[in-house]
């Protein structure tokens, strides 16, 4: 049930906010920042899946976090004074460019993930699908070379919440040894707006400097949306820049980049980021398959005390539709019972099938047969 937020109401009082924000209007800009933090907390609670429900919790904090900056800005008095137009714009460019810079170290985070694709649970045609389309040309660039295939490009992974798609684009980091790049719209947006294009570029430019880099872009929707006209001006400048960017990696002498977006609603993303040269690739994350399950159920509940006659093998038959953070709230909630049974007679308890059947009475899908379909429908689409 809805609480009453719209994500319309949230990029409204956000542009609001950053508008205030780069004009110094430090009251305001708070104001409008906690507002859109609120609004985010609340769509946050509406989101489905704990994937969706993190990152947008993510972005509510960030936004909190700003609000504190204005604040502080304030008791700084950072502006102390009035200045002319002209003189106004040549302070104000410079406080931004060294705002730039502090802005790009701090959000340009880079690591080189450990993780393998053994390390993910089954889903193993999607795992060939990712090495045919991303790994071999960078495991085999002789070949690659020959047959004229550059490595890199544009990837994006999509399907419904839970389904471990960030963790899959770190795995194939992993798997190429490439450092990884992990954005959001709220890295670009919400930190010095007004050089939202200067952030970009740093990004681009740290990610060209490495041997090997993959740029992954979370809720890929929120930063490149369908119909962006009717969004800020920010995201009228930001996007196209970001297609520019890397349709030029193509056409530039730079270490291979690989861009990797991932979506619950890839429906809502506007059709140009589709086009041959951007995320021309498009990968399938589904529902985990049998194997996929017991491998999680196993991993969940590995390290717990489990009664004897446990069966994982019937439990991964009888969670079919269930999402990966599913299962791993299943684990969770069988486990809650027993703990609390310990803690109260002293006597440690076990898990058993009778508390795992309560779970899994509990706990719904949060994925409905209507929103695979959907995904269906947009696949066959874009197929077309």
């Amino acid at each position: 049930m809805s609480n009453g937020a719209t994500w319309e109401q949230f990029e409204r009082y956000k542009q609001k906010g950053l508008d205030a924000r780069r004009a110094m209007q430090w009251d305001s800009a708070r104001l409008y920042l906690l507002e859109a933090a609120r609004t985010m907390t609340q769509l946050a609670k509406d989101a489905q899946g704990d994937e969706l429900r993190a990152g947008r919790q993510d972005i509510a904090s960030r936004l909190l976090e700003l609000a504190r900056d204005c604040e502080q800005a304030k008791k700084d008095n950072r502006r102390t004074s009035a200045p002319s137009a002209a003189k106004g714009r040549m302070e104000s460019t410079k406080e931004s460019d060294d705002g730039a810079d502090q802005s790009a170290d701090k959000w340009i985070v880079k690591e080189k993930p450990r993780l393998r694709f053994d390390d993910v649970a089954g889903l193993d045609q999607v795992k060939e699908d990712i090495r045919l389309k991303m790994i071999y040309p960078f495991e085999h660039p002789e070949l690659a070379e020959k047959f004229g295939i550059r490595p890199g490009g544009g990837v994006l992974l999509y399907g419904p919440p839970g389904t471990g798609k960030t963790m899959l684009a770190k795995a194939t980091a992993g798997e190429i040894d490439a450092t990884f790049f992990r954005i959001s719209a709220a890295d670009v947006l919400s930190k010095w707006v007004g050089e939202a294009e200067q952030n970009l570029k740093k990004l681009f430019d740290a990610a060209a400097e490495e041997t090997r880099a993959i740029i992954f872009i979370d809720e890929i929707e929120s930063l490149i949306p369908a119909r962006r006209d009717e969004g800020s001006s920010v995201m009228q400048r930001v996007v196209p820049q970001i297609l520019q960017g890397m349709e030029g990696f193509d056409e530039k002498d730079v270490s291979p980049i690989l861009f990797m977006g991932a979506t619950n609603v890839p429906w809502q993303l506007d059709p140009a980021v589709l086009r041959p040269g951007r995320f021309d690739e498009k990968v399938y994350i589904p529902l985990p398959d049998l194997p996929a399950r017991r491998k999680m159920l196993e991993i969940y509940l590995s390290k717990r005390p489990l009664a004897d006659d446990i069966d994982l093998d019937a439990l991964a038959k009888k969670i079919e539709g269930f999402s990966g953070a599913d299962i791993k709230y299943l684990c969770d909630r069988a486990a809650v019972i027993p703990f609390l049974r310990s803690v109260a007679s002293g006597q440690e308890g076990d898990i058993t099938n009778e508390t795992i059947a309560d779970a899994v009475a509990e706990v719904r899908p949060s994925v409905t047969a209507e929103m695979l379909r959907k995904f269906e429908d947009w696949g066959r689409a874009v197929a077309s």
